[in-house]
């Protein structure tokens, strides 16, 4: 019994801390041109340990706090935080490390900053429609149009409406975008009050909230979503929640800073199972 403690201690305490420390591998300096390349309407550059914005403001990137616990990382990330996991796209989800969460961790400034601000009103005034799955749906949901988001859902959209009819079930109609609160079970905003956020297939959706941990505490990986699916919202720079040790796997949410878009962010690969 103490031997199993002392495991999970260190899983859950500890080990999210070599991720950071795989993360800082890459170097500040690539981190914040990889916000700057995925948000130009927004980030001018980076000096430093700040990144500037196009109006002027300096951001810091690093806190210069080291050895976060997990919640830490969670409630009070730094932006360099963001990235202390990577994410990496594969063709089969394969369930993710022990507190591996890529793009979970949100510093949430950064997001209202270009987003606004859904308790003040904000973000509404952003939304645009989009038909989804023109052919075999086509009902309007509502989404940004800020970094060109509901753009690049709109091709999501498209992609998918030429899937085979095997997939409809998972697609239409689809569980939510745009909802103003905090995320379940914590006080942090969700991704849907920036409207970035789309949760599909509820009927066929796995949550680790839903699940029960085994004898040792773990989160056993479940997921029903066909890669097929997750393979065309990547390709536009939505992240999946499937891809988390505490996973979502209804939830894609616009976060192209950590997909390899266009190839150039070297430490983010695509690999084949």
């Amino acid at each position: 019994m103490i031997f199993h403690g002392l495991a999970k201690f260190f899983l859950i305490a500890i080990f999210p801390l070599l991720f950071v420390t795989a993360a800082r591998a890459a170097g500040d300096g690539e981190l914040m041109d990889r916000l700057v390349s995925s948000y130009p309407e927004f980030l001018a550059g980076h000096e430093a340990n700040e990144l500037i914005w196009k109006d002027g403001t300096r951001m810091p990137f690093d806190d210069g706090k080291r050895c976060k616990e997990f919640e830490t990382l969670l409630n009070a990330p730094s932006i360099k935080d963001m990235f202390y996991a990577p994410y990496v796209s594969k063709r089969a989800a394969v369930a993710p490390d022990i507190n591996s969460d890529p793009g979970r961790v949100r510093y949430q400034p950064f997001f209202i900053k270009m987003y606004g601000d859904c308790r003040k009103g904000e973000t509404e005034r952003t939304l645009v429609d989009v038909v989804w799955l023109p052919k075999k749906w086509g009902k309007k949901i509502k989404m940004t149009q800020v970094n060109g988001v509901a753009e690049q859902l709109s091709k999501v959209s498209r992609e998918l409406d030429r899937l085979p009819s095997k997939y409809d079930n998972y697609l239409f109609p689809p569980a939510g975008t745009v909802n103003c609160r905090v995320i379940e079970g914590t006080k942090r905003l969700s991704a849907h009050g920036s409207a970035t956020a789309i949760d599909i297939a509820q009927r066929y959706s796995n949550y680790w909230r839903w699940a029960k941990p085994d004898s040792k505490g773990y989160y056993p990986y479940r997921n029903q979503i066909p890669a097929e699916i997750v393979e065309i919202f990547e390709k536009h720079g939505f992240i999946w929640g499937g891809r988390w040790y505490h996973y979502d796997t209804m939830h894609f949410e616009y976060r192209p800073e950590l997909l390899n878009i266009d190839g150039t962010f070297s430490r983010i690969k695509k690999q084949e199972p």
